[in-house]
């Protein structure tokens, strides 16, 4: 009964939060700001070739993005607007491309081209505390679907594993000094808009970002929900940490964490495990950028990686990028990537091995006005 009811709280706010907002702009003083809109066009194109050359033309099943091998493809097309003003604000964003074909699979065939759509209204007027809700880019990770973001050309393990978005309620908060930001959310589940046909249940998240300076910051999130029908239910438990460190503006460090529960079985209290750490380092000097990457999974049961033969899941990987900026509106990058599992896990023609190398070359336009 009280996921019921949190379920209609939910869909009430979507319902009715741009009547609040409408509410909100038509009371503001005639001193306040002018709301501003921001509009952004961003198309990323990639080639990308697979040493164990895949018969369909998909690499490893647990890579999501960039993952189509020997031909031209877009991993992302997206246009989105952006709206804020001093009480409300708004964001939609439509998209295309690889990315959205394979993450939001799982979604109804019209959903599957919305990046974000939410919207949010500014509790107090003294205070810098927020509520929204809709689709949102998920509270997990320091990676986001847009590449231009990232340090790197293509996502982590952990990126990859873990929600790009999720969709529900986020009341969030930022101190006066923007030191701390801290956020609480009501989800539909783990990178869900639509929620897992046959669940009543609904999902937590949790955010604490301090950052104590512009030269570091140190992020802790997390997420406690069911991802399965009701009539199997197994609740999971997930925390990400990772902290960001840049002693001076060429060079930035970035380590991070995932560790993750799921219960064995409906009603047992017992629980299969994984891990993920990474590590990047990245240096810029106008034009150039450089960055690598190290990371290792380690999912014995499978809760999250998909297994060969039933054997446990324990993969290193490898990657190192060059990229050249093309002024503010355009970068190209070159990737080369190396995964390794400690049992044969490439399929290469009839025969498995255990590394397997990427060559990944991508475009990005982006233009912000």
């Amino acid at each position: 009964m009280m996921c019921k009811c949190v379920h209609k709280t939910i869909r009430f706010v979507l319902a009715n939060l741009c009547i609040y907002c409408t509410s909100f702009v038509c009371a503001q003083d005639s001193t306040v700001a002018e709301p501003k809109f921001t509009a952004r066009l961003f198309l990323d194109v990639y080639y990308s070739y697979d040493f164990s050359q895949p018969l369909q033309k998909e690499k490893a099943p647990f890579l999501y993005s960039y993952n189509r091998h020997n031909e031209v493809n877009v991993n992302l097309a997206l246009a989105s607007i952006q709206y804020k003003q001093q009480r409300v604000r708004a964001a939609v964003g439509i998209m295309t491309g690889t990315y959205s074909r394979y993450n939001l699979a799982s979604e109804p065939a019209l959903l599957q081209h919305v990046y974000e759509a939410n919207a949010g209204i500014r509790l107090f007027k003294q205070k810098n505390l927020w509520l929204d809700a809709g689709i949102l880019p998920s509270h997990i990770g320091f990676e986001s679907a847009i590449g231009k973001d990232c340090q790197t050309l293509t996502r982590s393990m952990l990126a990859e594993n873990s929600p790009y978005y999720e969709t529900g309620a986020r009341v969030s908060y930022t101190s006066a000094n923007r030191k701390w930001y801290m956020a609480a959310l009501l989800l539909n589940g783990w990178q869900r808009i639509v929620p897992v046909s046959g669940s009543k249940s609904i999902s937590l998240g949790t955010q604490v970002t301090w950052s104590p300076s512009g030269k570091f910051s140190f992020n802790w999130s997390s997420f406690s929900g069911n991802t399965k029908p009701d009539s199997i239910r197994r609740q999971r438990y997930f925390q990400n940490v990772y902290a960001r460190w840049a002693p001076v503006p060429q060079w930035q460090f970035i380590a991070g964490f995932d560790f993750g529960l799921e219960q064995t079985r409906p009603s047992v209290n017992r629980y299969h495990s994984w891990f993920a750490p990474v590590l990047q380092i990245s240096y810029c000097k106008q034009p150039w950028a450089f960055a690598a990457r190290a990371e290792y999974f380690n999912d014995p049961a499978g809760m999250i990686m998909p297994r060969v033969e039933q054997l446990p899941f324990r993969m290193y990987g490898y990657s190192a990028n060059i990229d050249r900026h093309l002024g503010s509106w355009g970068l190209w990058r070159m990737e080369w990537r190396m995964f390794q599992h400690y049992t044969p896990y490439f399929l290469y023609s009839n025969q498995r091995k255990k590394m397997n190398h990427l060559l990944t070359c991508s475009f990005l336009f982006d233009l912000k006005r």
